[in-house]
């Protein structure tokens, strides 16, 4: 990401280049890690909190993150949120965004000319050959470890997508969306890729939130395993009959 001076003193090019530098990292480490406040992007990138301001006002300036008050699943304690900031549109098109408004213009033509069927048929295909090459790799991972594996490989896809700890389930977490400009006008694309985690994980999964609908993340849902019931005996059945 390039920037302009701000101020009438002209620093040095190689301060020019380091400030962008630094700049791209605090941008790219909201973009992996999805929202993040100034105090955990200080410590993530060894950087002091004064110095992560300074550039979280120089991207503030030029509209590509904004802030926000932290969403908070579950009883919340006292207190403000804390403020997180995350990519804007602009900040994610700086990242290269994969589809372009040739993508929403054939989208658009298929439902026209076919019908919405016909955009979810689409959606569907697309994720057709994804599902294959997860189930894979899903069916080499551990007992338990199935949505850490399908967050490996989503992340080797380009989306950034990491898990988290969820009361008795599991959050799966996307910070990029190659597709996102995209999916803002068709969710079609989104339904189907959670259809495709509902099969893969072998569970019903609920999207929490996504970032073609202007959430920082992506976020699904994902419950805890079905608790194994114990085989009763016939002598305990008889004995609980009573």
């Amino acid at each position: 990401m390039k920037t302009p001076a701000q101020s009438s003193r002209v620093p040095s090019g190689t301060a020019v280049a380091r400030d962008e530098s630094t700049r791209d990292r605090v941008a790219r480490s909201i973009l992996t890690n999805g929202s993040s406040s100034a105090a955990v992007l200080a410590e993530r990138l060894e950087l002091t909190p004064a110095a992560v301001r300074r550039h979280l006002d120089h991207l503030l300036d030029e509209g590509l993150v904004e802030s926000r008050e932290e969403r908070v699943y579950g009883p919340r304690g006292r207190g403000r949120p804390a403020k997180v900031f995350v990519l804007t549109d602009a900040g994610r098109h700086a990242f290269h965004q994969a589809y372009d408004d040739l993508a929403a213009t054939a989208l658009r033509f298929i439902a026209e000319s076919s019908g919405d069927e016909a955009v979810v048929a689409f959606a569907r295909q697309r994720v057709a050959e994804v599902e294959t090459r997860y189930r894979a790799l899903l069916e080499l991972a551990p007992a338990g470890k199935e949505a850490e594996v399908l967050a490996q490989a989503l992340t080797a896809d380009g989306y950034a997508a990491s898990t988290m700890q969820a009361g008795a389930g599991e959050q799966l977490c996307q910070h990029h969306c190659p597709v996102a400009h995209v999916a803002a006008q068709f969710p079609q694309l989104c339904e189907a890729e959670t259809e495709v985690f509902s099969r893969l994980l072998g569970r019903h999964v609920q999207r929490l939130a996504t970032i073609a609908h202007g959430d920082g993340v992506c976020t699904t849902h994902i419950p805890g395993a079905p608790a194994s019931v114990s085989p009763v005996s016939d002598g305990e059945s008889a004995r609980n009959a009573r």
